[in-house]
């Protein structure tokens, strides 16, 4: 969806909301326009010193709120999931590696630290993938910190930073978008691994069509 253009007056009224104390959700909702387009157009809004009491309550309970679902979700998705049975777990490791997987060689890259530690836990653990098969190297922009983007792929794989394959620096800045970069998990000789997964993944289609 391209930018929503607004005339001046409605930009207007957007910033003199802002500089009343408004959240950027009461902004959207009062004048019907989008969150983003009202975070356009206050990003660089002063709040009025006699309002900012009232805008750090405000968020003050929005946090609350947001951590209150945040705990529900999770209690939920701890019911949901209990405790996993090895078959569950290897189709789990499946599942992702069917979305996020290489199709050509045993590797799967991605951002998120909680996807990387499980599917290193289900190589160890289900497919008994021992350590000096794994090979783990990142993927960076220009303006991240090399060492602490290292440090933190490290801790999350297990495998100490030394024996990192490589890291991949790239052109361009990312920094807050994508704050660790990027970490790419390979197994080595993993071709009959591929193939195993490759079936269940064929398996489990069939089983849900």
């Amino acid at each position: 969806m391209g930018k929503v253009a607004l005339d001046n007056e409605k930009v207007l009224r957007i910033k003199n909301l802002r500089s009343l104390g408004y959240s950027l959700p009461e902004i959207s909702r009062e004048l019907e326009v989008p969150k983003t387009t009202v975070f356009r157009y206050i990003k660089d809004v002063q709040i009025l010193p006699e309002f900012i009491k009232l805008w750090e309550a405000k968020r003050s309970g929005s946090r609350h709120r947001k951590i209150l679902k945040e705990e529900r979700a999770f209690s939920y998705g701890q019911r949901i999931v209990g405790n996993l049975s090895s078959k569950e777990k290897m189709l789990f490791a499946c599942a992702l590696y069917w979305g996020e997987g290489s199709k050509k060689d045993f590797g799967l890259s991605n951002t998120d630290p909680e996807l990387i530690r499980s599917f290193m836990s289900v190589l160890r653990n289900v497919f008994n993938i021992q350590d000096d098969r794994l090979r783990i190297s990142i993927r960076i922009y220009e303006d991240m910190d090399r060492d602490r983007c290292l440090n933190f792929w490290s801790q999350i794989s297990g495998i100490e930073k030394e024996k990192f394959l490589n890291v991949d620096v790239l052109y361009g800045k990312k920094k807050g978008k994508l704050e660790y970069g990027m970490c790419r998990v390979r197994v080595l000789k993993g071709g009959d691994l591929l193939k195993q997964i490759k079936g269940i993944n064929k398996a489990f289609a069939l089983a849900l069509a």
